[in-house]
C-alpha cells in the first residue's frame, strides 16, 4: 500500500528565522551576555547604586559584629585610636618634644586629632586589602558588583570616625577651642577623604584579591606612611633645618592634607596661618584623582574576582 493513501504527505519543516546565525549573532539578537562578563562602566555604576541598602546594612553588621567579643563593646571605637594618641604624647610630646613651640592646648588636640584623621585612612585601606580575599564564600556564591564590599568597608570605618568625632570635639574643647563657624569646615573635609579612602580601598582590594601576602606587608607600610605625614608633629616646625623641598613634598601628601583641614577647622590656634595655601585644592585633587581612578582600576576587574 502506498505511503500516501491516506493523504499523508511529508513536508519539510518551515525555515526559521535564526537559521543560518552564528551562536554570537544568535546572543546579540536576544540580547544574552556571558555570565559573570563585566558590565560597562555606567552599567556597573547604576548595578552599586542599586546595591546601596546593602552596602549599608552589610557595613553596619560588620561595624557592630567588630567589637561583639570585647566586654567593652562599641566602646573600643573610640578608646583605641585615643589610647593610641596616649602613648605618642607620652613619647613624643613629652620625650621628644616634638611639639615644637605648641602649647599643650595646642598641642593636645593637634595629636588627637591627626590620630583620629589617620586611623580613618589606614583603616579603610586595610579593610580593603582584604575586602575580597576575606569574602570570598560572598563572591562566589552570589552576582552583584563587586565593589559594593570594598565601598561596603570604607562606609563602615567612616561610621567608626563619626563615633570617635564626640570624642575629638570634647577634646578639643577641653583644650580651649570653642565652636565657631569653621567647624562646619570639617564636613566637606570628611567628605573628600571618604571619596579617597574608597577609592584607595578599591585599589587594595583589587591587588589584594590576587596578593593575599599584601595584607601582611601593609602594617609596615602604614606605619611608615604615618611618621612620614605629621601626625605627632607639624612637618614645617620638625623640617625647619632641612632643604624645603622635603617639607613640600611631605605636606602634599594626602594624609598630612586631610589632617590638615580637619585641624583647621577644629582648633582655634593653630589658625589660618598654619594652613597652607594649597590644602584645599590638594584634598579635592586628591579626592577625585583617587576616588575616580581606584574606582576604574577596580572596575576593570570585575569579572576575575573569586575565580581560582
Amino acid at each position: 500500500m502506498s505511503d500516501t493513501t491516506h493523504g499523508a504527505v511529508a513536508t519539510s519543516p518551515a525555515p526559521s528565522p535564526d537559521d543560518g546565525l552564528t551562536p554570537a549573532q544568535l546572543a546579540e539578537k536576544y540580547g544574552l551576555a556571558v555570565s559573570g562578563a563585566r558590565p560597562g562602566l555606567l552599567e556597573y555604576v547604576s548595578q552599586l547604586w542599586g546595591r546601596r541598602h546593602f552596602i549599608l546594612a552589610f557595613s553596619q553588621a560588620k561595624l557592630t559584629a567588630q567589637y561583639s567579643q570585647a566586654k567593652l563593646g562599641q566602646l573600643w571605637q573610640v578608646a583605641t585610636p585615643l589610647l593610641n594618641a596616649l602613648v605618642y604624647f607620652l613619647i613624643f610630646g613629652l620625650i621628644l618634644q616634638a611639639n615644637r613651640g605648641m602649647s599643650t592646648d595646642v598641642y593636645v588636640p593637634f595629636l588627637v586629632t591627626g590620630v583620629f584623621v589617620f586611623t580613618f585612612t589606614q583603616s579603610s585601606v586595610m579593610a580593603g586589602v582584604r575586602a575580597i580575599a576575606g569574602n570570598l564564600g560572598l563572591v562566589r556564591a552570589l552576582h552583584f558588583p563587586r565593589a559594593s564590599l570594598p565601598v561596603s568597608f570604607s562606609l563602615q570605618q567612616l561610621q567608626q570616625l563619626l563615633f570617635s568625632m564626640i570624642v575629638l570635639i570634647a577634646v578639643v574643647v577641653v583644650f580651649g577651642s570653642m565652636p565657631t563657624w569653621s567647624w562646619l569646615l570639617v564636613v566637606p573635609a570628611l567628605a573628600l577623604q571618604f571619596v579617597f579612602n574608597t577609592g584607595l580601598a578599591l585599589i587594595m582590594a583589587r591587588l589584594g584579591s590576587k596578593t593575599p601576602d599584601l595584607a601582611q606587608l601593609m602594617p609596615f607600610i602604614m606605619r611608615t606612611w604615618l611618621y612620614a605625614s605629621g601626625v605627632m608633629f607639624s612637618i614645617p616646625a620638625m623640617l625647619a633645618d632641612r632643604p624645603a623641598w622635603i617639607a613640600d613634598v611631605l605636606m602634599y601628601n594626602p594624609a598630612a592634607v586631610y589632617m590638615d583641614l580637619i585641624r583647621f577647622a577644629l582648633i582655634d590656634e593653630y589658625g589660618s596661618s598654619n594652613l597652607p595655601d594649597h590644602v584645599w585644592a590638594a584634598g579635592l585633587g586628591w579626592a577625585l584623582l583617587v576616588g575616580i581612578g581606584g574606582f576604574v582600576y577596580f572596575w576593570k576587574a570585575e569579572e576575575r574576582y573569586g575565580r581560582g
